[in-house]
């Protein structure tokens, strides 16, 4: 290799210095098939948008979002948008030792150059890397330290309806959908970069023309002494002749079936977690699980048409050649014309060999759909979300079925020739008993039985345990977080259970440390910013990674911060109490909310306690 110092471009520099050096290169070399930016775009723009995805390029290049941020960017005219990702832990490390900064993926262009850096908040366990990027890319990670020379920051994504833990790091947070509200932005960028205004008054003037959007550094936050909010009010750094608003609105797309859609979808050149063609039939859900923050915020539902998305499965087929179309959306099962569109789907793609994948089913509606996904579905495995194990707490959780729902439903999948499923479970939901947690194994057994009464021996169950996170903006809001040692010994339990049995049950659970993170953060306030910038100088990074992370750091952050992180995780609310993101619209009225939340007490017949451990 030859350097030539002082000549060689940063694209050139990449090649050279970074390539031969780290796993995978393939994951940093852009310029895939149906790439949108050509080289000179990034040069000729008048806008330049870096879209950037906290996390490495084999997840973020699956994430239909950005994706769909990407397309509608680069039909502006004169707005050049070009993607950014997480570098792994190698690359990183070769990096800074290179002195090479961060670079967008399409043109390798400086991130640091760019007009508008805008980041997906997508979970809580990216946050280490959203410094990260910033850190590399040359940009201050506070706010309050940028200059006109640097990007304006922009979140965005489901994080960012409690954006607090890490509003000291982003200039604009916008709340809802993306579509509408990011062309809205770069087009008031653009006018006002044309008139010579500085970031701050842009700064302003997106927060006083967009009700969706928020300023936090135009905010400040007084605590009472115990630690919660007093007040959230007008900071210093607002003029004298500007008022923010305080409550910020949801941005909601108005045209759901025929705003812009990514319809020649990029081609990684090395493998992804979903390499298929992915379509968004349906935003938001019907159903409102009172655990789920997207059934409470993405409200109200839109639907696509049968019609639109046959002629988007028809051009992404043309451009890419997938083997597999994948309908999205919080629940597929609940889009009114599924088996109407699957089987259109099937008689125009099976003969092409193009498969049709659809992510996990509600118990409820497995009776109505068995029957056609036979014929237009691949027969791999089934997946079935029943979250939880027992009738009455399903009823407590608002999940409207029974075990004998299920066991019905996989009956008729067993005669339709599936032998095995997978069954999503939750574990640490307010009033949680024991026999609650004993009942999955019970409850899977009994799925892997009732095979044995269609066709054969038992079918293979793997049980998949989750850790609850409360979410803002759901009548769990208020919940007292189940600690890691009720975690623990809840594997315990479900591991000793399961052992006492010889069956055809698999039960996976994760280390529930990860999920005592994501409950901190989830529900957390501004006083976290200095806790996430300390756990990162101490080197976390890649904290959705097994092979990343590690809790002891975080440990050492909060320590270091000295914060306690049992105030934000496992403290039960009182209804009188501010709540961090209560400045923010979610999407139910508190008082609905609370009601949701009594009521689940109800069910279960028994008492809401302060900690209910």
């Amino acid at each position: 290799m030859v350097f030539r110092e002082g000549t060689m471009t940063l694209r050139e520099r990449i090649s050279d210095e970074l390539l031969p050096y780290v796993k995978q290169p393939g994951q940093y070399i852009g310029g895939e098939w149906n790439q949108l930016v050509r080289t000179g775009d990034w040069e000729r723009a008048e806008v330049k948008v870096a879209v950037g995805f906290p996390d490495a390029y084999t997840i973020g290049m699956s994430h239909l979002g950005c994706q769909i941020i990407y397309w509608v960017c680069n039909h502006m005219p004169g707005v050049c948008a070009e993607r950014v990702y997480a570098p792994w832990l190698d690359a990183e490390q070769v990096m800074r030792q290179r002195g090479l900064p961060l670079f967008t993926w399409d043109t390798r262009q400086p991130v640091g150059e760019a007009d508008v850096f805008a980041i997906s908040l997508q979970y809580e366990m990216g946050f280490s890397n959203v410094l990260m990027m910033l850190d590399l890319a040359g940009i201050p990670l506070r706010a309050e330290d940028r200059t006109d020379a640097h990007p304006l920051v922009i979140g965005g994504g489901p994080q960012a309806d409690n954006p607090e833990p890490v509003a000291d790091f982003f200039d604009l947070v916008v709340i809802g959908d993306g579509e509408h509200s990011m062309t809205a932005l770069v087009e008031l960028y653009r006018e006002m970069k044309r008139q010579g205004a500085s970031r701050r008054d842009i700064i302003l003037e997106a927060a006083g023309r967009f009700d969706w959007v928020y300023a936090p550094s135009l905010y400040a936050v007084d605590y009472h002494p115990e630690g919660t909010i007093a007040a959230v009010r007008p900071s210093s750094a607002c003029p004298a002749d500007f008022t923010p608003r305080m409550r910020i609105e949801r941005c909601q797309t108005p045209d759901f079936e025929t705003v812009g859609f990514p319809t020649r979808p990029i081609v990684p050149f090395t493998a992804v977690v979903h390499d298929r063609i992915s379509i968004e039939v349906m935003r938001g859900c019907p159903q409102r699980c009172r655990f789920c923050h997207a059934g409470y915020t993405k409200r109200p539902v839109g639907v696509r048409s049968v019609d639109r998305i046959l002629d988007i499965a028809e051009e992404a087929w043309r451009a890419t050649g997938h083997e597999e179309i994948g309908l999205l959306s919080l629940s597929t099962a609940d889009y009114p014309h599924l088996r109407e569109l699957a089987e259109r789907i099937n008689a125009r793609f099976a003969a092409r060999h193009v498969n049709l994948s659809v992510p996990s089913l509600r118990v409820d509606k497995m009776l109505a759909n068995i029957p056609w996904m036979v014929t237009s579905v691949r027969k791999s495995g089934l997946t079935v979300a029943v979250e939880a194990a027992s009738d009455d707490m399903r009823a407590a959780i608002r999940k409207k079925v029974t075990d004998g729902n299920l066991l019905e439903g996989m009956k008729q999948a067993y005669a339709a020739g599936y032998n095995s499923v997978k069954l999503y479970f939750m574990c640490g939901f307010p009033g949680e008993r024991e026999r609650d947690i004993t009942a999955i194994f019970t409850l899977a057994h009994e799925v892997s039985q009732a095979k044995r009464g269609v066709r054969g021996g038992p079918a293979s169950v793997t049980a998949s345990v989750g850790w609850l996170v409360p979410k803002p903006h759901t009548p769990f809001q208020w919940a007292a977080q189940k600690t890691l040692d009720y975690f623990e010994q809840a594997r315990s339990l479900l591991r000793s259970t399961a052992m006492q049995h010889r069956s055809a049950v698999r039960v996976k659970t994760h280390k529930p440390q990860r999920s005592i993170l994501e409950g901190v953060f989830a529900r957390g306030d501004r006083r976290l910013a200095p806790t996430i910038e300390a756990a990162y100088r101490l080197g976390a990074r890649m904290d959705g990674w097994d092979e990343a992370f590690n809790y002891d750091t975080w440990l050492r952050a909060f320590e270091q911060t000295g914060v306690d992180p049992a105030f934000y995780a496992h403290r039960e609310r009182d209804y009188a109490e501010i709540l961090p993101w209560d400045h923010l619209a979610g999407g139910g009225r508190r008082e609905y909310l609370e009601g949701q939340y009594d009521d689940v007490f109800i069910k279960l017949a028994v008492p809401r306690t302060p900690m209910a451990v």
